[in-house]
């Protein structure tokens, strides 16, 4: 699909402003074309997995934008957290977001992002997930009040930004900062180039490796990561 010297416009099915801006942080020049699905209203389906859940609502965002367009290809991504086998997503308000963070505070939880990349022209999609744990500092009510009480965590799975004021309520994470953020950016790259996407940008030089195969380097195992195949939405 791509050559040397060129590479297929990327497009954002999402209009968080912390995607955009890490995709651009790595130098990838991204449109914004956000999806028109509702966020908050799809639940899980009868024995679906966190990581399956994450990864159809993702594949489906993605999907949603590149049925509307010729060319390019359209990333989307969703984060879930999940604490006690239950899955957290957006708080619906403020009385939601101040639970959801007392179920959260002292406690270990998981927070699994599913990533698809869907290519418009053909309507060939890849998907993976990643997770990482995330342990809370204890805190009380009142602090956590405060924290609702800023705005942040309305439009936050689980309801706290890790890149926001919802890092003082973070006492350690294992595994990738960004899964967290809500776009991990190895995983990415990783599905990228399965469809010959160089996330370096293109080389110039002979046996740049940059020229390299991007499949080929796409095929290896990324640590820490699960490259899926398509899920059905």
């Amino acid at each position: 699909m791509t050559n040397e010297s060129t590479q297929p416009e990327i497009i954002l099915a999402s209009a968080s402003p912390r995607r955009a801006a890490l995709l651009r942080q790595v130098g990838l020049p991204v449109r914004i074309h956000p999806s028109g699905l509702d966020e908050g209203g799809e639940e899980t389906r009868e024995g679906e997995t966190p990581e399956a859940y994450a990864s159809r609502l993702a594949l489906a965002k993605a999907r949603d934008v590149a049925d509307r367009l010729k060319r390019g290809l359209v990333i989307g991504a969703d984060t879930v957290v999940v604490c006690d086998g239950r899955v957290l997503g957006k708080p619906r308000d403020r009385v939601e977001a101040r639970a959801f963070l007392l179920s959260l505070a002292g406690r270990t939880h998981r927070v699994i992002t599913g990533v698809a990349v869907v290519e418009a022209e053909t309507g060939r999609a890849e998907v993976g997930t990643s997770a990482t744990s995330v342990r809370m500092r204890a805190f009380d009510a009142e602090e956590a009040a405060r924290y609702v009480a800023s705005g942040e965590p309305l439009d936050k799975a689980g309801a706290y930004g890790i890149q926001g004021r919802g890092a003082l309520l973070v006492e350690e994470i294992q595994g990738d900062y960004f899964t967290v953020v809500g776009l991990p950016l190895v995983l990415l790259a990783a599905l990228l180039r399965r469809f010959g996407v160089d996330p370096w940008g293109p080389g110039d030089a002979e046996g740049d490796p940059r020229t390299r195969s991007a499949r080929t380097v796409g095929e290896a195992p990324v640590d820490g990561f699960s490259l899926d195949t398509p899920v059905q939405v």
